[in-house]
């Protein structure tokens, strides 16, 4: 690969996912097995954590949801039981 080539060539996000990785992490270094199962999951994981917190925001805003903070100060979320009605037709929509 060229030295400036923008990641055109392979898998764009997964060349992607590990310079951010880096950039994260500048003196990681692994083998290809280590950087595939850690690093790679490291950055889904990131990035999966800030879907799921958009749409459980959603979720409580459209009270489908309740959140609570917990005696150990975690917020933590459960169904709203006076729409269970309402989130199975949802459900059955999907």
């Amino acid at each position: 690969m060229k030295k400036h080539e923008n990641c055109t060539t392979g898998k764009p996000y997964i060349m992607q996912e590990i310079l951010a990785y880096l950039s994260v992490h500048p003196d990681a270094q692994d083998t290809l097995e280590g950087i595939a199962e850690w690093w790679l999951l490291a950055q889904r994981i990131r990035h999966k954590t800030r879907e799921v917190k958009k749409s459980i925001a959603k979720l409580v805003a459209q009270d489908l949801i309740l959140k609570h903070e917990g005696k150990d100060r975690h917020t933590y979320y459960r169904i709203n039981r006076s729409k269970y009605n309402e989130i199975k037709t949802i459900k059955q929509k999907s």
